[in-house]
């Protein structure tokens, strides 16, 4: 898997974290799972820790809660979703990086 090599320490080291700990970490609204939009791609942040999930559901998503997906459920129903949507999966977005690191759905199932 070529693309593998291309993923920063940190961006492995957070996919290690949610293979270790089975837990994907989203936020969550009353309208469902938040999106973000870049000048390129549209896609879904994801988070390795709720901690982390928690510190991006501020201002104007203060009312969001951060809720986990095991990896299994994520494969089996998220991967496909968002491959059918054509959206992206943005890892760990902050305050630094914004969109965080953006790879395809299909990308991020190999690497769990």
């Amino acid at each position: 898997m070529i693309w593998k090599k291309m993923l920063d320490n940190d961006t492995q080291a957070a996919i290690s974290q949610m293979r270790d700990s089975d837990a994907i970490w989203i936020l969550k609204d009353a309208d469902g799972c938040v999106m973000l939009t870049s000048e390129d791609e549209d896609g879904v942040p994801i988070w390795s820790s709720k901690s982390l999930a928690k510190s991006w559901a501020n201002e104007e998503w203060s009312d969001c809660e951060a809720v986990s997906i095991d990896i299994d459920t994520w494969i089996r129903k998220w991967t496909a979703g968002l491959i059918q949507d054509h959206l992206m999966v943005m890892i760990n977005p902050s305050q630094f990086e914004e969109e965080g690191v953006v790879i395809t759905p299909e990308e991020f199932a190999e690497s769990l």
